[in-house]
Parts: structure tokens; C-alpha cells; sequence
């Protein structure tokens, strides 16, 4: 059976560095079997994703916001490997939220969050199933037009 870090390198999805903190927070956190990650922007090389990590999301903007919240879902998968060590240590990705900065009337949030799901399926197949939140919201840090959180279980040794 192939890992899961055997998997990502076959596939050719690379893992960026964890992105510096741009605040008083860590980038993810482990509480007994979870492991929970700050929101994850949609940054690369530590700038945002041009163009379509910035600025409000409308229709006519939803699929290229998509392709930013995979990206930012790469940040929070690497903020799991982080804390986890390995990504064989996951189970399972239990919840994804994706925080949408929504133009007035927008409400497709679901389209754009499935940019960020679609990545976990690749990573993780069957253990990355998950339960999820799409929120639109008036704005995000630094503009951004999306925004990612995820919680893995990785059970203990």
C-alpha cells in the first residue's frame, strides 16, 4: 500500500514551507488526536496568490477563487505535516472551512470551497472525506479572497 507522503510525491503535488505567522498565533496546533489549523490564506512565496487571491469573490470570479482556495488548502495541509511530523499520521481530515470574501448578492461559496476539498481528495483519497463550511464573509486579512481551515485526526502512537 502506498503512504500517503509516497502518493503526494508520485502525483507531483508539492507542499510549500509553513507560511510565518503574520500575527500571535501558530499556524496549526495538536490536542490529543486533533490537529487544528489556523486559517491558511492562499500565499505563495509569502505573497498573495495574483490574481485570484485577492479582492472579492462574484460569479464571474468563482472558479479562478477556486484554484486560490486549493492553494491555500496546500498551506493548511502543510501546516498539518508540520505539527503531525508526517502526513501518514493523519486518519482522516475531519472538517474544512472556507471563508469566502463575498461580493454583495454572491452566493456560491460551495463552488469556490470545492477548489479546497477537490486538493484534500487528491492528498488523502478516502481518508480525506470530510464535513465542511462554506461562509461568505465581508472581507479577509490582507485582502484575501479566501481563506481555509482544516482539522485532522491523527491518532496517537
Amino acid at each position: 500500500m502506498t503512504s500517503i507522503e509516497e502518493s503526494l510525491v508520485q502525483s507531483g503535488i508539492v507542499l510549500p514551507p509553513v507560511s510565518a505567522p503574520a500575527g500571535l498565533y501558530q499556524p496549526a496546533i495538536r490536542i490529543g488526536e486533533l490537529i487544528y489549523t489556523s486559517g491558511q490564506l492562499p500565499l505563495v512565496e509569502g505573497k498573495l496568490l495574483e490574481p485570484s487571491g485577492k479582492g472579492s469573490v462574484s460569479e464571474d470570479r468563482q472558479d479562478e477563487v477556486a484554484q486560490a482556495a486549493r492553494t491555500a488548502a496546500l498551506n493548511a495541509v502543510a501546516a498539518i505535516r508540520s505539527e503531525a511530523g508526517s502526513l501518514d499520521a493523519v486518519g482522516r481530515i475531519v472538517k474544512l472551512t472556507v471563508y469566502v470574501s463575498s461580493a454583495q448578492g454572491f452566493t456560491n461559496q460551495h463552488i469556490v470551497a470545492n477548489g479546497a476539498s477537490a486538493l484534500i481528495g487528491e492528498i488523502f483519497g478516502e481518508a480525506g472525506r470530510h464535513v465542511r463550511s462554506a461562509v461568505g464573509v465581508a472581507s479577509l486579512p490582507l485582502n484575501a479572497s479566501v481563506e481555509v481551515e482544516l482539522i485532522a485526526f491523527c491518532p496517537l502512537s
